[in-house]
């Protein structure tokens, strides 16, 4: 079991952030905010795919005027995405549950204090949104666009932040690669006991996203680094919270749903074994209980991966076994193993509910 590090816990709206919290995945509309119904319908999205947070862009007056009536609309918590001008954060904190800064274009620290005066008054968190792209002119000229900078620059907000009396703070260290975002947020995590919202940004289509979250952000939770996370996928929304969640629930630090053990395919396979795992896939994304369970092409590997399995099949020539806790339930033909198997796991999953 991976032992997390102990963080703060702090609240975006009703979602704990940090401390024994469960880590959340986020996402974020592309809509324009001022069209709350084209915003709305992508919360939702997000909603139904299993979001627990939701991210706005507020790049003018007239997004932010339009939160009041998105929050009128939604239950799911809201933080909104602020750049260069605080005096939209102003507007945005009557409406929503986290302000996200980012200290490299927000401008004078007298800015900074307003968005912490309305923060405090509210009770919300500030997210301090530190990208390497864009540092702080002090800190890119001292040490680069590198991690070094992305720390330094953390700890300098986080320290103004914690002068005027504000804590509810979590931090982002984000690069666009997976080794400067691996060193930031390792080089940060023992000097601050505040949460840590993970992401890789700017990470690109589908394929590469997945592959750089996976592998950055993968190694941080394996580390028990990050108490929330956000895969960013290039004009994905649901995919987002897709791979966000297979991460955290293959990386050992989510335990929900199915995981699947499959065989690759090769020459030794004695059934459609793609067809079949790919209906177990589709027939089981309901299922929250956490269960480990094997559908294995050939008698070399089936029976040894079954042993271990919760439920399990064993194809064979033209039939094959289910198995439940190593145990043999059934011998079936071939086209009706996946049913059966189905069954036992339905059966499983509400006996541990």
């Amino acid at each position: 079991m991976i032992k997390r590090y102990p963080t703060k816990k702090i609240y975006v709206g009703n979602v704990a952030v940090g401390g024994d919290a469960p880590i959340s995945v986020q996402s974020m509309t592309y809509s324009r905010t001022a069209d709350v119904a084209a915003t709305v319908e992508q919360i939702n999205r997000l909603h139904f795919a299993g979001a627990d947070i939701v991210r706005v862009a507020v790049p003018d007056y007239e997004d932010a005027e339009a939160l009041k009536e998105i929050r009128a609309q939604t239950s799911l918590p809201l933080v909104a995405d602020i750049h260069f001008n605080y005096r939209l954060a102003l507007i945005a904190a009557e409406s929503v549950d986290c302000i996200r800064i980012n200290p490299g274009n927000i401008g004078e620290k007298s800015r900074v204090k307003e968005v912490v005066k309305a923060c405090q008054e509210r009770n919300i968190p500030i997210r301090i949104g530190v990208n390497c792209g864009s540092l702080e002119k002090e800190f890119e000229d001292k040490y680069g666009q590198t991690a070094k900078g992305m720390v330094e620059s953390a700890l300098y907000n986080i320290k103004f932040l914690e002068d005027l009396g504000f804590t509810d703070i979590k931090v982002s260290l984000k690069a666009s690669d997976v080794e400067r975002t691996v060193e930031a947020y390792r080089t940060l995590r023992p000097l601050v006991d505040y949460p840590f919202h993970l992401g890789v940004t700017e990470a690109g289509t589908v394929f590469h996203a997945t592959i750089k979250s996976a592998i950055g952000l993968g190694t941080l939770l394996l580390e028990g680094i990050g108490d929330t996370l956000r895969v960013s996928i290039t004009g994905e929304l649901e995919k987002e919270i897709e791979v966000g969640r297979a991460i955290l629930k293959d990386s050992g630090a989510a335990k929900e749903g199915l995981n699947i053990i499959s065989c690759p395919t090769c020459g030794r396979i004695e059934a459609d074994l793609v067809k079949a795992v790919a209906e177990v896939e589709e027939k089981t994304k309901h299922i929250k209980t956490p269960l480990n369970v094997s559908v294995m092409g050939c008698v070399v590997n089936a029976i040894g991966e079954a042993k271990s399995a919760d439920v399990a099949i064993a194809y064979g020539k033209g039939s094959g076994l289910v198995m439940v806790k190593g145990e043999v339930v059934a011998k079936l033909p071939e086209d009706k193993l996946v049913d059966r198997f189905l069954q036992e796991v339905e059966n499983m999953a509400k006996e541990m509910e």
